[in-house]
Formats: C-alpha cells, structure tokens, sequence
C-alpha cells in the first residue's frame, strides 16, 4: 500500500533565511533518511516557505485567494514523502525515523489509488 508521510514543522527554526545552517544540516538528514528508505520511498520533496503559499478558498460558487497556507498553526507541511509499504504498522515505523529539526509531527495517510 502507498503512503504520504506529510512533515510539519515550525519553519521558524530555519530562520528568514533558509540559506543557513540548520536548513543544510536537516537537508542532508533528509538525503540520508531517503537513501536509507531505497526502493520503499516513491517520491518525496520539501516544501518553499509559507510566504510563498496562496490558498484558493472555496464557499459555495464563491472563490478567494488568500496569501499562506490554508491554517494558521504553529508547524507547518514543510515536506512529504510518498512511501511503499505492507501496512499502517510499517508505514508508522518509517514515519517515527523522519527527521525533525525541533518539535513537529509526521502525518501518515494512505494512498487512494490502485497498488
């Protein structure tokens, strides 16, 4: 079964500028966190700030556009990955290895499409 492993975070701990330390340290984290995954990880990218997100929100036939991301929260989806595994138990124990830069959470959600 396919799973997304959504990464959420506070990007506040990489600074206004994500050209720094901590963005290169928790990118080679992640490298070597996919590396170690081979052929189970089907696809997986970071996400840019939260300043570069617009929302389009849908009421009725009435459509705005909101500059963010759709919540206000103190962690936001920085990352996924789409990952193979045999069940919700493996999935869950991929999930616990994602790094995590401070405190966040990794959401685990199964696919819908065909395996």
């Amino acid at each position: 079964m396919k799973y997304a492993l959504f990464i959420y975070e506070n990007e506040s701990v990489y600074g206004p500028n994500r050209d720094n330390e901590a963005m290169t340290a928790i990118i080679g984290r992640h490298m070597a966190f996919s590396q170690g995954l081979g052929a189970t990880m089907l696809h997986g990218a970071g996400l840019k700030g939260t300043n570069t997100a617009t929302t389009v929100r849908i009421a009725g036939a009435r459509q705005t556009l909101h500059d963010g991301p759709f919540a206000e929260t103190k962690e936001q989806l920085g990352g996924f990955y789409v990952i193979e595994a045999p069940d919700l138990d493996a999935a869950l124990a991929i999930a616990r290895q994602v790094p995590i830069a401070a405190d966040g959470c990794v959401e685990v959600r199964p696919l819908m499409c065909a395996d």
